[in-house]
C-alpha cells in the first residue's frame, strides 16, 4: 500500500471537519474503513474502496483500519505491515507515519480498539466480514441494510448535515473529477467511428481515466440499449442509425465522483426523430438548471422536467393534453420513469448507503406515485451542494408493453405516431451542477450537450 501524499491544506480540512462533528454531537465515533471482499480465493481480491465516512474524515483508503472521533480528535487504529508483506507489496509505511499524513492525535494497533468502544457511535461498512467485526465489537447489530437507530441514528443526521455541501477541499476534488470525465467522453465520442462494439468505446473511456490514476465511480454504461437503465453489457455491435448512450464517471484517488452522460449517433449524425426527441430532454436538462438556486425544492425541479418533457412529446404528437395534467396523472413517466438526478460527493449517489435520511428532507417519505417514486433526493438545495441533472427519454418495453399501463393511458398515448420514433431506444443528458450563491455552477458544462456539438465531436 503506497500512500498518498497529503497537503498541509488537506489536513487542515480534515481537522476542520472533525472540529464540525464535534459541535453537532456530544458522544466517541468509531469509524471503520472496511476491507477487500475476496472474489474468489483469499488473495485474489476485488479492488479496496475504504468507507466513504472513514474517507470523509480520515483523507486515505486505508484498509482494514479504524478511526475515532470525539471532540474533535482523531485516534488511528491499525496494524503495521507484517515482515513477509514487502515481498508481495514492496516496502509499506508503518502506523506513525500514516498518523502524521492524517494528522492524527494518536495512533494505536487495531487490538486496542477494543478497549476505546464505550459509548460509541458507529455507521455500518457494506463488506460483510466488517460490519459482522462492529456487531460483535459494539455488542449491537450494525447491519447496512437497517436504518441506523440510537446513537448511530444521531450520527448518520450528524455526517449528512456535514456532507449535504462541500466544502473547498471537496471541491478540489470534484473538479478534477469532473474534468477528468469530460476528457472520457471526448474520447468516447472520437472513438466511435473506429469501434466495432460498445465494449471499444468503453476502453477508450475508461483509458482517460486510468492515464490520471483515477478510477470509475461506478460501473460505466456504454450502450446502444439505453433503454436499459444500468445496462453493463457491452458486447453489442455499433451501426449507422444506433444511438449510443454512455453514462460514465471518474472517482479520483481520494474517493471524490464525478457523474455525466451523453448519448450520441454511432454515425455522427442524429436522424431527424433522433433529433427531434434529443431536442425534448435537453429542454429540460437547460431548464432545470437554469433553475438551480439556494432554497428551491429539488422535487420541483423534478417536476419542471416532467413538465417540460410532456410538452415536448405534445408537441411531437406523441402525448395528447395538457402538459400539467399530464405530469398529473404520471403519463410522463412512460418515457422518463426516474427522478432527475441525485446528489454527488464521495459517492455517486452521495450516502445513500443511509438510505431516504440523507435524501430527504427530515419528515418527508417516498412518494409511492409512478412519476416520483424513483426521486433520490427531496430537499431544498442548499448553497455548496452538489447534484446531478439528468432527464432523459427511454422506450422500454417493460412499461410500454405492460397491459396496466397500457389500458390506463391508452387515449393519452398516440401508439401510431410513437411507432415512428422506434430508433429512439434511450437518450439521456446529464451534467453535475454544484449551488452557489449566485445560483449554479455547471462543473462538467465543457463537454457540449447540444446536438450540433455532440455530432462534431463523434466526427472529430
Amino acid at each position: 500500500m503506497q500512500i498518498q501524499s497529503i497537503s498541509n491544506t488537506l489536513i487542515d480540512t480534515l481537522r476542520q471537519r472533525r472540529q464540525r462533528l464535534a459541535q453537532l454531537i456530544d458522544f466517541p465515533v468509531i469509524l471503520w474503513s472496511g476491507n477487500s471482499c475476496p472474489r474468489n480465493f483469499p488473495a485474489n481480491v476485488f479492488p479496496f474502496r475504504a468507507s466513504s465516512h472513514f474517507l470523509y474524515f480520515a483523507g486515505l483508503p486505508l484498509p482494514n483500519a479504524a478511526i475515532r472521533l470525539e471532540a474533535g480528535k482523531l485516534e488511528l487504529f491499525m496494524d503495521d505491515p507484517t515482515p513477509g508483506s514487502a515481498l508481495w507489496h514492496g516496502e509499506m509505511p508503518k502506523r506513525e507515519e500514516i498518523a502524521a499524513q492524517i494528522g492524527a492525535d494518536a495512533a494505536y494497533s487495531k487490538a486496542e480498539l477494543e478497549s476505546r468502544l464505550e459509548g460509541a457511535a458507529t455507521i455500518a461498512v457494506q463488506d460483510p466480514a466488517t460490519w459482522t467485526q462492529q456487531s460483535q465489537l459494539l455488542n449491537r447489530w450494525v447491519l447496512p441494510q437497517n436504518q441506523p437507530q440510537g446513537i448511530d441514528l444521531e450520527l448518520a443526521k450528524a455526517i449528512i448535515e456535514l456532507r449535504l455541501t462541500h466544502d473547498e477541499g471537496a471541491l478540489a476534488e470534484l473538479r478534477k473529477a469532473a474534468a477528468v470525465t469530460v476528457e472520457a467522453h471526448k474520447a468516447g465520442m472520437a472513438a466511435t467511428s473506429g469501434a466495432k462494439i460498445e465494449a471499444e468505446v468503453r476502453a477508450a473511456m475508461e483509458k482517460v481515466i486510468i492515464a490520471h490514476n483515477m478510477t470509475t465511480s461506478y460501473n460505466s454504461i456504454v450502450t446502444v440499449h439505453g433503454e436499459v437503465l444500468h445496462n453493463e453489457k457491452y458486447h453489442h455491435t455499433l451501426k449507422p442509425g444506433d444511438l449510443l448512450l454512455a453514462d460514465v464517471g471518474a472517482e479520483t484517488e481520494m474517493g471524490w465522483a464525478a457523474d455525466v452522460t451523453r448519448t450520441w449517433p454511432v454515425n455522427g449524425k442524429f436522424s431527424s426523430t433522433q433529433r427531434d426527441i434529443y431536442n425534448v430532454v435537453l429542454a429540460a436538462h437547460d431548464a432545470c438548471i437554469a433553475k438551480i438556486y439556494p432554497g428551491v425544492e429539488y422535487r420541483d425541479i423534478h417536476l419542471l422536467a416532467c413538465t417540460v418533457i410532456a410538452e415536448g412529446l405534445v408537441d411531437l404528437g406523441i402525448l395528447r393534453g395538457n402538459a400539467e395534467d399530464l405530469v398529473e396523472m404520471d403519463a410522463h413517466s412512460l418515457f422518463f420513469p426516474h427522478g432527475i438526478g441525485h446528489l454527488l460527493g464521495l459517492d455517486v449517489h452521495d450516502m445513500e448507503d443511509l438510505g431516504d435520511l440523507a435524501g430527504y428532507e427530515q419528515g418527508r417519505k417516498r412518494s409511492d406515485r409512478f412519476g416520483l417514486s424513483y426521486l433520490r433526493l427531496n430537499r431544498p438545495l442548499r448553497m455548496g451542494m452538489l447534484v446531478t441533472i439528468e432527464p432523459g427519454f427511454y422506450q422500454v418495453p417493460a412499461i410500454l408493453n405492460d397491459v396496466k399501463l397500457r389500458s390506463r393511458y391508452e387515449q393519452t398515448v398516440n401508439w401510431e405516431r410513437l411507432s415512428q420514433f422506434a430508433d429512439v431506444r434511450g437518450i439521456r443528458i446529464e451534467d453535475d451542477v454544484l449551488v452557489t450563491q449566485a445560483g449554479r455552477e455547471v462543473l462538467t458544462a465543457a463537454l457540449p450537450t447540444d446536438a450540433s456539438g455532440v455530432e462534431e465531436l463523434v466526427n472529430g
